[in-house]
């Protein structure tokens, strides 16, 4: 999985990529942008165009 990947795809299908990989595989956003080398400004944006946000507590993209 990479950004080139993400950006083709249709936002909610990137949404459900990022919250799997943070209940199986990270503990937090920032173990998953380093993991996947993203870029967490565009990965907050491209959340941000369909009203979600990270929550740390659930360590979940929500709907803001």
């Amino acid at each position: 999985m990479d950004r080139t990947q993400l950006e083709r795809m249709d936002t909610h299908m990137v949404l459900s990529i990022l919250n799997e990989k943070l209940r199986i595989e990270c503990d937090s956003l920032d173990v998953l942008l380093s993991r996947y080398e993203l870029d967490g400004g565009w990965v907050s944006a491209r959340m941000a165009q369909i009203g979600y946000r990270y929550d740390s507590h659930t360590n979940q993209f929500r709907a803001a």
